[in-house]
């Protein structure tokens, strides 16, 4: 996180770095060029006031030498010229050598043949090669009799000005550096709340009421984050604590007068006669009790399902281990036939209350609300898969192998555990409202059960990170449409992660 931080941060200081080191690049490029002009001014105004006093003496043997020393000394040709452009004094060759690469020369020599003197070059940038020409004339006013002119090679004066540019951004380097080294453990200590919000809200997520922030760590504001946090989450606890008590309260307190009720119902069996109405409702109170004894303790077994919130890894294979034969056995007395088919070595995050309790109740149902001949429980890896499996639903379905393309889960992946049969089924609106607590389809009406069981299911599955979908099951033998199917899928632990 504090690396997004800083990915805004240094691009910003770069951007002023740029900003303030533009303008300051160019004022030291055009001191150095300003310092390389005047020095070749002074140079042209002296051999202009000796050339004048050479040309009206008519002695002109040692400014000759002078000036021909001078370019042999610092390689810039300079010359005296008259009126006409010709060479006077100076190294002839060399003068008309440079000048020939020079456009502007005749401009400038014009103009300093007319009286003014040169102006300095704008041409600072490094990467500009042309030099730099000089002129001062020979005379005064009406009386110029030639000029003095200098062509510079820029290349030291523009290498100077290359290396002032990078000891300048060398030094505006400085500060980013200690902007990155100050803003890392800083944004790391800004941040660490936040991260740990984050991580206390994944957790959360996962149904653990009992997580705290850190709120004595990180700036005075997520502090007041982290406390306000911790207080609404001490809320939540409260009012979800709350809510389980009095449903196990509710259920324990009315479990006795229920049970005497019940009993004191039974008591009056002898005293009916066995024909009339007494009789039958008699038999009708008694199973309104029975129901209201089961919906008790389905509400008990929620309570305490639900106040364990820990969800940790384990075996499918040893999940199947302990209840596949009891399943063969139910199924067996049923009339019906259990197929399994899982791979090996598949890894799940087991809800709270365990993943064989909700696979006993997908069978149980299989059991008792579908009608069905056969019963499949198989299980696949969807890659990548969050909450419900893919559209293809888990396992085989239709006879396939279930196992996927791996054989074990990649992380970020869930296996999807499907329990089908052929039996009665559910139409798409039925399978939409068969998750909610309490409902039941009326052709189940006169069938034991409360209507909780795939309701609780679903919310531990979810509480784990997963999800559970209903769809079509297998075919029915008849061919009069497909059986029920619950898919339960549940993030895929790999080996290395659930060993450590």
């Amino acid at each position: 996180m504090h690396r997004r931080l800083l990915a805004v941060l240094v691009p910003l200081a770069v951007l002023l770095v740029a900003a303030l080191g533009a303008p300051l690049s160019v004022t030291v490029a055009e001191r150095e060029m300003q310092e390389t002009y005047v020095d070749r001014l002074n140079d042209v105004g002296r051999f202009a006031s000796l050339a004048e006093t050479a040309l009206s003496t008519g002695r002109t043997e040692a400014l000759h030498q002078e000036l021909t020393r001078y370019h042999e000394l610092y390689g810039i040709p300079v010359a005296v010229i008259d009126t006409s452009g010709t060479v006077l004094l100076g190294p002839a060759g060399a003068y008309r050598q440079a000048a020939r690469a020079e456009p502007a020369l005749p401009r400038i020599v014009t103009a300093a043949l007319a009286g003014a003197r040169s102006e300095p070059s704008g041409e600072w940038a490094p990467w500009d090669d042309s030099a730099l020409v000089v002129a001062e004339p020979v005379g005064r006013d009406s009386e110029v009799v030639g000029a003095v002119v200098t062509i510079s090679d820029l290349s030291k004066t523009r290498h100077r000005i290359l290396v002032r540019w990078a000891q300048l951004a060398g030094l505006g380097l400085l500060p980013l550096i200690a902007l990155v080294a100050v803003a890392w453990p800083v944004s790391a200590w800004v941040l660490r709340p936040v991260r740990e919000l984050d991580a206390a809200s994944s957790r959360i997520s996962q149904g653990d009421l009992t997580i705290r922030a850190d709120a004595e760590a990180g700036p005075v504001e997520l502090r007041r984050l982290a406390e306000s946090f911790n207080t609404m989450m001490d809320a939540v606890e409260d009012a979800v604590r709350r809510q389980r008590a009095f449903v196990s309260d509710a259920s324990h307190q009315l479990r006795n007068p229920l049970t005497s009720l019940r009993l004191a119902v039974e008591s009056l069996e002898p005293h009916l006669r066995a024909e009339g109405d007494g009789r039958e409702a008699y038999e009708v109170a008694v199973d309104e009790l029975k129901a209201m004894q089961r919906l008790l303790n389905s509400l008990q077994a929620s309570a305490r399902m639900e106040s364990i919130r820990t969800a940790s890894p384990v075996d499918l294979d040893a999940v199947l281990a302990t209840r596949v034969e009891r399943w063969r056995a139910l199924t067996a007395t049923a009339g019906q036939t259990l197929t399994v088919d899982v791979p090996p070595g598949l890894r799940v995050l087991e809800p709270t209350g365990g993943l064989g309790s909700i696979l006993d109740e997908l069978i149980s149902n299989a059991l008792r609300l579908s009608d069905a001949r056969v019963v499949e429980v198989s299980a696949r890896v969807v890659s990548g898969g969050t909450g419900a499996a893919g559209d293809d639903g888990a396992g085989g379905g239709r006879g396939g192998t279930g196992a996927g393309d791996d054989d074990a889960p990649a992380a970020g992946g869930v296996v999807a555990i499907a329990v089908r049969d052929d039996g009665q089924g559910l139409g798409a609106s039925e399978r939409t409202r068969a998750l909610q607590r309490f409902w039941r389809s009326p052709r189940h009406q006169n069938v034991p059960g409360t209507g909780l069981g795939l309701a609780i299911c679903a919310d531990l599955v979810g509480a784990a990170g997963g999800g559970l979908r209903l769809e079509e099951g297998l075919p029915r033998p008849d061919g009069s449409g497909h059986g029920f199917a619950a898919v339960v899928s549940l993030p895929a632990v790999p080996e290395a992660e659930s060993s450590s």
